[in-house]
């Protein structure tokens, strides 16, 4: 285990679980499901089972420092890697890479989003000690791929090859976000499957492919070896970091290297990106509806999600048909679910006409 290493991505405002994700405090902070722990403690929770605590990494934007060693004292600052801007994921991941090398150069690595809920949790254990053992023995770059239960349109796909090895297939192609129509082959054809934004790897072969495919941002950091896991590496990442291009893991590498593989797993898996997911899961009345951890009267109403941030607030709703209710602080919002993707706009407009208060 001492090799093994998590690196857990918490820095995202999560703007469309607007008006309860906002920037002061993002989704992975929140707790949902009234259990006591946000989604960023239940994700250290998790990991902690099969990584060393002292392994365990969270990469986020600066301004929630605090929040994160609020919320996870267990940690210490130097497993609490600050982004000075906003660079996406493979900035984030490229930065938790040199770090870590410097720490341990024979370490295998799990990056994870800090918003996912696992339900089947001895699975997801054994699926990632799965990929360790893979990694640590071959030249490649693992994704966690899902088998879909529907033609979802807020995910992206990954197609299987006919190679494999062992348990892991060879990765054909990756799909962002297709169109309802296109999400409904790939269901049937059984070759695609959800990109979870679960990958493992080892640090050699991630920094490898860093230099391979994004030179711009392995050139930045090259800049600081020989800083990394010293006290210098802040004002190196200060100066630096924002000179990285905004790239996603996905476009900047895993569609463009030719070692990608995919182990297909079951571990009863959600990404927590929209209202809508939080529907898909949460428990309903007989008529459809997910009332999270709120009271609420509801009469001719059927699929809808209704969430009051003030406990002791009393909904009563009549006459809605699959709307999403949320309120928090000082925005209610009451939308369609189905043009929930809607809402990053929404909390655009309302600090354009209204102000940063809203955001």
């Amino acid at each position: 285990m001492e090799n093994n290493y998590c690196v857990i991505m918490g820095g995202g405002i999560g703007s469309r679980f607007w008006p309860f994700s906002r920037e002061n405090k993002p989704k992975q902070f929140l707790d949902f499901f009234g259990v006591g722990r946000s989604l960023l403690q239940m994700t250290v929770d998790r990991f902690a089972k099969i990584v060393p605590m002292k392994n365990i990494y969270v990469v986020t934007n600066e301004r929630y420092a605090d929040l994160v060693k609020e919320q996870l004292p267990q940690l210490l600052d130097e497993q609490i890697l600050l982004e000075p801007a906003r660079r996406n994921t493979a900035p984030c991941i490229a930065y938790a890479a040199y770090h870590i090398k410097a720490c341990n150069p024979k370490a295998n690595i799990v990056v994870a989003p800090s918003d996912h809920l696992i339900l089947k949790e001895e699975e997801f254990l054994a699926a990632i000690q799965k990929g360790f053992d893979f990694v640590s023995r071959h030249n490649a770059l693992v994704t966690l791929g899902i088998k879909p239960s529907r033609p979802e349109t807020g995910y992206g796909y990954i197609q299987s090859s006919e190679t494999m090895i062992g348990d892991f297939t060879k990765v054909k192609t990756f799909t962002e976000k297709p169109n309802l129509e296109l999400a409904k082959v790939f269901m049937e054809s059984g070759e695609f499957f959800w990109n979870s934004g679960l990958f493992l790897w080892n640090v050699d072969t991630i920094l490898n492919a860093i230099r391979s495919h994004l030179p711009d941002i392995s050139a930045r950091f090259d800049m600081g070896m020989g800083i990394f896991n010293t006290p210098a590496e802040d004002a190196f990442i200060q100066e630096h970091f924002a000179y990285c291009p905004s790239i996603s893991i996905d476009y900047g590498i895993m569609e463009k290297a030719d070692n990608v593989y995919m182990q297909c797993v079951d571990f009863g898996w959600a990404d927590l990106g929209t209202w809508g997911s939080i529907f898909d899961i949460a428990p309903r009345d007989e008529a459809d509806n997910a009332v999270l951890k709120t009271r609420a009267l509801l009469y001719e109403s059927e699929s809808n999600i209704i969430a009051l941030e003030n406990t002791d607030r009393l909904a009563v709703i009549q006459g809605l048909k699959e709307y999403i209710v949320a309120e928090s602080g000082n925005v209610l919002l009451i939308c369609k679910k189905d043009e929930e993707q809607r809402i990053k706009q929404y909390m655009a407009d309302a600090q354009i006409k209204y102000g940063q208060e809203f955001s």
